[in-house]
């Protein structure tokens, strides 16, 4: 015996067309899951929306676990870039106000329709799905993180007095967004998420250092 140990087998390349593949079923999958919702929506669904054969489905995705873990990661991807435009250069009162603006003109777009593409997963996957749990808390602390970020640059530039919290002050940012998302998308109208961020934005402008901060 050489002593040798096995070496697992390499991780099979997709070629350029198995990426074109997967990217199209995926895309499928988020529109299918983030309009219909997860449980309604079956692999069958996602493959004739996808225009795919059966075996190429499993062949990117054994299972509906792993579509979902594709779809969530894809839906993170897109709203994180979203706000990284915005958030990562965060420093002032307007900066945030942009912000704000910025998330209900989208969300106006649809009359609040389908809410938030990461809240409308965690609602349903949140106590079913513990893996999913887990890794949507991740891109929701990473979004926190953007705004969190941001306050504390407020706090260096003297735009926010020192006392302000940055950590706090972004959990009430995201409660509000979220809570927004989820009365906008029951009323069909954007109006609560405005009057919801409105509130939390001023909480955030009460610990400025000077009114036009």
């Amino acid at each position: 015996m050489s002593g040798a140990v096995d070496e697992l087998p390499p991780a099979r390349r997709l070629t350029r067309r198995g990426l074109a593949t997967r990217d199209r079923i995926v895309s499928a999958a988020a529109t299918l899951m983030h309009t219909r919702g997860v449980n309604a929506t079956t692999l069958d669904d996602v493959r004739v929306a996808s225009g795919t054969s059966k075996s190429q489905l499993y062949r990117h995705f054994p299972d509906k676990e792993s579509l979902v873990q594709a779809v969530i990661s894809r839906q993170a991807e897109g709203v994180l870039e979203r706000h990284r435009q915005r958030l990562e250069r965060l420093n002032s009162i307007r900066g945030l106000e942009l912000w704000r603006d910025g998330v209900v003109q989208r969300n106006a777009l649809r009359n609040g329709a389908y809410g938030c593409e990461l809240g409308s997963l965690a609602s349903e996957l949140a106590d079913q799905d513990e893996a999913a749990r887990l890794t949507l808390n991740e891109h929701f602390h990473t979004w926190q993180g953007l705004l969190t970020s941001g306050l504390a640059r407020m706090v260096e530039a003297g735009a926010l007095r020192p006392d302000a919290d940055p950590d706090a002050l972004a959990t009430g940012l995201m409660a509000a967004l979220q809570g927004g998302y989820l009365l906008a998308q029951t009323a069909r109208d954007v109006g609560p998420m405005q009057i919801a961020l409105d509130m939390a934005v001023a909480h955030v402008k009460s610990f400025a250092t000077t009114p036009e901060a």
